[in-house]
């Protein structure tokens, strides 16, 4: 089963922030299931329209991604990464649950992301936080 989803950069004079929900305690990006007959990428920017309200996305890397190893029942998620100047979350309500998907919304520097993320999803901030250092981008200070 695939899930798709996207690291959200928000540059800064310094450094870039990571956009990261939090679901009970559990910290993580955008993403969920990619549907049938859809492409990842679709999927992912769906995923991030739908849980945070932002709509303006520049996926300056293109269908770069990284996948996380399989975990619970052989599910696998992948990421892409895009930029946006919005700084403004909404978590929606969820027609399907009738409340917010998310609990809470934070923009984090890398070092605080890392603190929140378990070691799969830390993989994946590494890899995006990589990318950025390499092509030039903001980094963290």
């Amino acid at each position: 089963m695939l899930s798709s989803g996207v690291v959200i950069v928000r540059p800064t004079g310094k450094n870039n922030l990571f956009l990261l929900l939090r679901a009970f305690k559990y910290w993580d990006f955008p993403k969920g299931l990619v549907e049938e007959g859809e492409d990842p990428l679709e999927a992912a920017c769906r995923e991030a329209k739908e849980e945070t309200g932002l709509t303006d996305f520049d996926f300056r890397w293109g269908d770069l991604y990284q996948e996380t190893e399989p975990y619970g029942r052989g599910k696998v998620a992948r990421y892409y990464i895009a930029e946006t100047p919005q700084s403004e979350i909404q978590l929606p309500i969820s027609a399907e649950l009738g409340r917010p998907e998310h609990h809470e919304a934070r923009w984090m520097s890398y070092e605080e992301a890392r603190l929140v993320l378990v070691p799969r999803v830390q993989k994946i901030l590494d890899w995006a936080n990589g990318v950025l250092q390499k092509e030039g981008a903001h980094g963290p200070d």
